[in-house]
């Protein structure tokens, strides 16, 4: 399976950490973030990250900057992108089992790297339920 990352200056340091573990369990990774601490616009990052998932090149993706938020609202500018802003388990494990994301959204300034790594397992072990929320997600996009 193939993982999209991005980051900004802010997320630096966890997806180095992030890319090391995915690599140990035999993923691939494809890097579209920032590997310095040099200020640098989020953007940048996210939407080459989105556009990896929107069109298929990687499965999910990982995004991280600061708050999480300018990342998150960056990627969910894609259509066919369900990019989720988590800050613990419970959230994680709820945006795939009810939302079916493919981003998941990590604030770096937030949580600690224990965390973020913990947040990383869950979402890439969490299975979608369907069902009812299928319903739901179908009617998310604005593509008509």
């Amino acid at each position: 399976m193939t993982i999209a990352i991005g980051n900004d200056h802010a997320g630096t340091v966890y997806k180095f950490e992030i890319i090391k573990y995915l690599e140990e369990k035999g993923f691939t990774v494809l890097n579209f973030g920032t590997d310095t601490d040099a200020s640098m616009d989020y953007p940048d990052a996210i939407h080459p990250t989105a556009t990896a998932v929107e069109t298929k090149k990687a499965t999910f993706g990982i995004i991280l900057c600061g708050s999480g938020n300018g990342a998150q609202m960056t990627a969910n500018k894609h259509q066919g992108i369900r990019a989720a802003l988590c800050w613990n388990n419970e959230l994680v494990a709820l945006t795939r089992q009810h939302n079916n994301a493919n981003i998941l959204t990590i604030p770096a300034r937030f949580v600690s790297l224990q965390q973020a790594i913990g947040f990383v397992d869950i979402f890439l072990t969490t299975e979608f339920e369907g069902g009812r929320h299928q319903n739901r997600v179908d009617k998310i996009s604005c593509a008509g």
